[in-house]
């Protein structure tokens, strides 16, 4: 990837919902809400302490990850929709 975030910002790739639900309905595009859910494309080096000290991020490239339904700012990178966020702003990690 040709973009890669500062301090402690994670970037994120949506992960595509589901298109039905587990009653078997079929869910129309217009309708979808935008999943919270997405895959960790790059990370920063972490934030600073007050102090200097380098705070190590607790995500890593690859994880799947939930964030705040507002979480993030979208963004455009070679053609891809993908969210640049505050690492503060993800939720937990899916293992």
């Amino acid at each position: 990837m040709a973009f890669k975030p500062l301090h402690d910002r994670v970037v994120v790739r949506r992960v595509q919902s589901e298109e039905k639900t587990k009653g078997g309905l079929f869910i129309p595009e217009s309708a979808k809400e935008k999943p919270a859910e997405g895959e960790v494309i790059a990370v920063g080096e972490g934030a600073r302490k007050d102090s200097g000290e380098l705070i190590a991020p607790a995500v890593k490239v690859g994880d799947r990850v939930l964030f705040g339904k507002w979480s993030g700012t979208e963004i455009t990178v070679e053609g891809e929709e993908l969210l640049i966020m505050k690492e503060s702003d993800i939720l937990g990690i899916i293992a």
